[in-house]
């Protein structure tokens, strides 16, 4: 006698992709929101972010870039066609990328470049202000004392 495992989970994974399968052939025009793919570099100097917009008109694209977020967002718009039998994989509709970087950016020094679909974004990273030690001599003085900066000394890496 053999023995059978039954596994509805996977049956109806089955039927569920068979169901959308169907429904997506039914409704080919239909709008989806997506999510472009991108790449991420950084250096030393700068962060580089390239994301993947093919098909998609600079005009369409909207950047926005705060110290330590970028936000990407968009649309591909469908474009009607009279042909009959008409079918597309191709994903339409509205998109939005929201990026956490990992430190900060200087925001008003960012640079973008868009060539065949390809957005380029280049984000020079704000450089830290070194922190400072400056020594007052209060010595015989009763007013407010205001070192020099010859004066002053880096303590850390004296």
């Amino acid at each position: 006698m053999t023995s059978t495992r039954l596994q509805p989970w996977q049956e109806m994974e089955i039927a569920r992709r068979q169901f959308n399968q169907l429904f997506n052939e039914l409704m080919p025009t239909r709008e989806a929101t997506w999510t472009p793919a991108i790449e991420f570099n950084s250096t030393e100097e700068a962060f580089t972010v390239r994301v993947q917009l093919p098909g998609i008109k600079a005009e369409d694209v909207e950047v926005q870039v705060a110290q330590d977020t970028i936000a990407i967002s968009g649309e591909r718009k469908f474009e009607q066609t009279d042909a009959k039998g008409f079918r597309s994989e191709f994903r339409y509709g509205k998109f939005r990328r929201v990026l956490s970087l990992p430190a900060a950016v200087q925001n008003d020094q960012v640079k973008a470049e868009f060539v065949d679909g390809i957005l380029t974004l280049t984000l020079p990273r704000l450089q830290a202000v070194k922190p400072a030690i400056v020594k007052l001599n209060l010595v015989g003085t009763t007013e407010t004392a205001i070192a020099p900066e010859a004066e002053t000394a880096d303590v850390w890496n004296s």
